[in-house]
């Protein structure tokens, strides 16, 4: 998943208010918008959310517009974050089984209401918020570079065979994660995404080379 722009403060500064308030507008917000939609977020819900009067709110996000994409930005954050420590300590093909198999506690446990951003934003930008989808689409490359990135790592290690086509891995790996965690969303049936993740994690631990650690 991508890095978004964050604002940083230098180390041993205190955050100021303004920029303790804008955080804490993005922690609130991003979980209406990803339960809800940018079309079905009303500013009512995010003035309950929030706390704050539309005023306040505005005071730090000079629109609707981009409060919504501040979230997204702020949500693909968080999913950033989750993955790496999915990876912590791993190395090569060790790191994609990692993400496969830790991809399931979005439906478990999803941290953020509302499951992935990645996937809610992507259905409902689709044909309603360009820039949303922009953004959602550069994810989704970003996520297909993480596992493609892995795909060479584990490669250069001498850990599955040179002819692997990472890029090809990458599709085949985030596209049944993403259907699978559709299907068990629309069906509210967890064993189709259970099913995938058993299947992706055999077929990966199928790629490694004998001998390889």
């Amino acid at each position: 998943m991508p890095d978004p722009p964050t604002e940083r403060t230098p180390p041993g500064e205190r955050p100021s208010k303004g920029a303790r308030t804008r955080q804490r507008i993005l922690e609130r917000a991003a979980p209406v918008f990803n339960r809800r939609g940018y079309a079905g977020t009303s500013l009512n819900e995010l003035v309950a959310a929030t706390g704050l009067e539309k005023g306040g709110i505005y005071n730090h996000f000079g629109s609707k517009d981009e409060l919504a994409l501040a979230a997204f930005d702020h949500a693909v954050a968080y999913v950033a974050e989750r993955n790496v420590r999915t990876q912590e300590g791993l190395a090569g093909l060790d790191r994609l089984l990692a993400l496969v198999t830790a991809f399931p506690q979005w439906v478990d446990d999803p941290g953020l209401p509302g499951g992935c951003p990645l996937m809610n934003t992507a259905i409902d930008a689709d044909d309603t918020h360009p820039e949303l989808a922009r953004r959602a689409k550069e994810a989704m490359e970003s996520w297909h570079r993480l596992v493609g990135a892995i795909v060479k790592d584990a490669k250069r290690r001498g850990e599955i065979a040179p002819d692997v086509d990472p890029y090809e891995l990458a599709s085949i790996v985030t596209g049944g994660l993403e259907g699978g965690l559709m299907l068990t969303r629309i069906t509210g049936d967890p064993a189709h995404l259970a099913r995938i993740v058993t299947h992706l994690e055999h077929s990966v631990r199928a790629l490694r080379r004998d001998g390889a650690s």
